[in-house]
């Protein structure tokens, strides 16, 4: 069963982790013993690592991500891991030539034996736009360039006419090969409709939502796969959470998720499978405890109703 199964089987959900896996006030992480918590991760049955892609630190955005490139520091980790999925949670694919996205593409999947899962967007950081050279206003075109030329890119001596990103005419090919399709998932809508999303992504990276709202982008989502002729694509979200050690607290508001203790975060879980959501991405940034110790409970106490 390829990482991807894993994450996206119908009627189940899975649970990931973001980079950094760690609690931290203000923008900037410390990186810390990452390695280490992402083996005890996979150990424990955390079914994927989550890499954001932000190439500049903008303060009142607030945070920094986990700092390294992407696609050097998924290398890094897969060194320290055997099978758990890389997944990207998002690559900008206007701020990043497709070539060497590509390239990068193959090149990880080789070596990792397929583990990578490639999450993309627009972008949500408007002030990286000028630094790029690239009109935010036509960030929805340049992902959708970007989209297709690196589809094209994976065939044997590609032909692609790209309006921003250059062109290749049949005489020239990209190597290494990796012939099979790296999943593709689409965060939020990066300025497009959810027709186009349900034909062309390999599924939908989505957002924290309370649960009416859930539902209904669910539905919107189930429409959009039945208008388009799809079969069944996954749906996937992030959640921030901040576990209490009173397993019975219960919940109130944070940021994007909710504070909580393992049982009603459980109960949650619980909740979004019966809606179809496949996989979730929790995200420890705004915790009151130590990274550690949060991993550790969620394997024992909420992980064994999830594999």
């Amino acid at each position: 069963m390829s990482v991807f199964s894993k994450l996206a089987t119908q009627g189940k959900l899975s649970l990931g982790l973001v980079f950094p896996i760690e609690s931290y006030s203000g923008s900037v992480p410390t990186m810390q013993d990452q390695e280490q918590l992402a083996k005890r991760a996979e150990a424990l049955g955390f079914k994927a690592l989550w890499f954001r892609d932000v190439p500049f630190h903008d303060p009142s955005f607030g945070d920094a991500g986990q700092l390294y490139d992407p696609w050097i520091y998924m290398t890094h980790i897969m060194h320290h891991t055997q099978e758990i999925a890389l997944a990207t949670g998002s690559i900008i694919l206007p701020l990043r030539h497709p070539v060497h996205l590509a390239k990068s593409i193959n090149s990880l999947q080789l070596l990792s034996k397929e583990r990578l899962i490639l999450g993309v967007a627009s972008g949500d950081r408007p002030v990286e736009y000028p630094a790029f050279d690239r009109n935010l206003a036509e960030k929805a075109a340049l992902f959708r360039d970007s989209f297709y030329y690196i589809k094209a890119l994976q065939e044997d001596y590609p032909k692609y006419e790209s309006k921003y990103f250059g062109a290749t005419n049949g005489t020239i090919d990209l190597l290494p090969k990796y012939y099979k399709k790296t999943p593709m998932l689409v965060t939020g809508h990066s300025g497009q409709s959810l027709d186009w999303i349900a034909t062309h992504a390999d599924g939908w990276l989505y957002y924290p939502r309370d649960l009416k709202t859930l539902q209904l982008v669910m539905q919107k989502w189930e429409n959009a796969l039945t208008s388009a002729q799809q079969e069944r694509k996954p749906f996937m979200q992030s959640l921030y959470i901040d576990l209490s050690k009173d397993s019975e607290t219960n919940p109130r508001p944070i940021h994007l998720g909710l504070k909580t203790g393992t049982a009603y975060l459980t109960s949650y879980l619980k909740t979004l499978e019966s809606y179809g959501v496949n996989h979730v991405m929790l995200n420890l940034k705004y915790g009151s405890r130590p990274a550690k110790e949060v991993v550790e409970e969620l394997g024992e106490k909420v992980l064994p109703h999830f594999t």
